[in-house]
């Protein structure tokens, strides 16, 4: 069966399709040649675009407006010198899990028992902005594609679903970055119900926001046929979810805890990796660049498994 790689972008603002695409496949095959040697390696890869529904103008490129406040300043631009590396777990990570875990019920009790609903949204909204207007169910869109205005969640979700569906014959491998991991996750849960014929092997989340509390709540309180926070069903063999410590998006770095398995026989159900995001840009670090997640070694391996080379 013919093999795919779907990415689906996350937070803010992007450069047009065709760069963000670009940097997609430069980040991955750099991960394959310099973590697996792997110089040569091919692989089919499409993406799910949708910053033109939020955004009227894209990043751009171009050196000579640097000064103006579309220029991209966080381009792909390959690793430094020996800074893909692997990261060692400690028992400092365990800790960490659990205090994680712990914070993550106090929230949900909260929330439940002192009506905490206002505060998360106001905060979802001065904080991540695009998670809150996902969640706002009076937000419109003008899809220019489409021509048509609709609620900017189902926009957003149509574009993943089309893009499973033209690809349903194939083996399928899903790479969510941080918002787009909630766009997949509901994507993911809703084409199994009712069942369309989509399946995808294997579900990467990068850099997610899905261990929130607020994430979590809206899971459980969408979906009264089954209220249960599991692993999507037609993910039919694994879901793994890489973090960076220092990413302030993916807070929970364990969802392992929060994703129950689904209802294959297998039981798939999240596993948590953490990796190092080497990403840099004018000598700063952005420990939630997609970029570095995609040339991590613990990813590169994972595609490379996929691949089967």
């Amino acid at each position: 069966m013919e093999k795919i790689i779907i990415g689906i972008h996350g937070l803010a603002n992007k450069p047009s399709e065709e760069i963000q695409a670009e940097g997609w496949k430069k980040s991955i095959a750099e991960g394959l040649e310099k973590n697996c040697g792997l110089s040569s390696a091919t692989f089919n890869f499409d993406d799910v675009y949708w910053a033109d529904l939020l955004y009227m103008y894209p990043l751009h490129n171009e050196k000579n407006f640097s000064f103006d406040a579309l220029y991209d300043t966080e381009p792909y631009m390959p690793a430094e010198p020996g800074a893909l590396k692997k990261y060692r777990d400690s028992w400092l990570d365990r800790v960490r899990a659990d205090a994680q875990s712990i914070l993550g019920n106090v929230v949900d009790v909260a929330k439940e028992t002192f009506g905490m609903d206002a505060i998360a949204d106001f905060l979802i909204a001065r904080v991540l902005k695009d998670l809150a207007f996902y969640y706002d169910a009076n937000r419109q869109v003008y899809d220019r594609g489409t021509q048509k205005q609709q609620q900017a969640r189902i926009a957003l979700q149509e574009r993943l679903t089309n893009k499973l569906l033209d690809h349903k014959s194939k083996d399928i491998m899903l790479i969510a970055h941080s918002m787009g991991s909630i766009i997949a996750y509901d994507v993911l849960r809703n084409l199994g119900r009712p069942d369309q014929g989509v399946r995808v092997s294997h579900f990467v989340t990068i850099g997610s926001p899905l261990g929130l509390p607020h994430v979590k709540l809206h899971v459980v309180g969408e979906r009264d046929y089954d209220p249960t926070v599991r692993a999507p069903s037609i993910v039919t063999e694994s879901w793994v979810n890489f973090a960076d410590r220092k990413d302030p998006v993916a807070f929970d770095t364990h969802l392992r805890d929060d994703y129950g398995p689904n209802k294959l026989e297998r039981e798939v159900q999240v596993r948590d990796d953490l990796i190092l995001n080497d990403y840099k840009s004018n000598g700063k670090h952005n420990h939630h660049k997609v970029f570095g997640y995609l040339r991590a070694p613990e990813m590169s391996e994972h595609i490379r498994s996929f691949l089967g080379i």
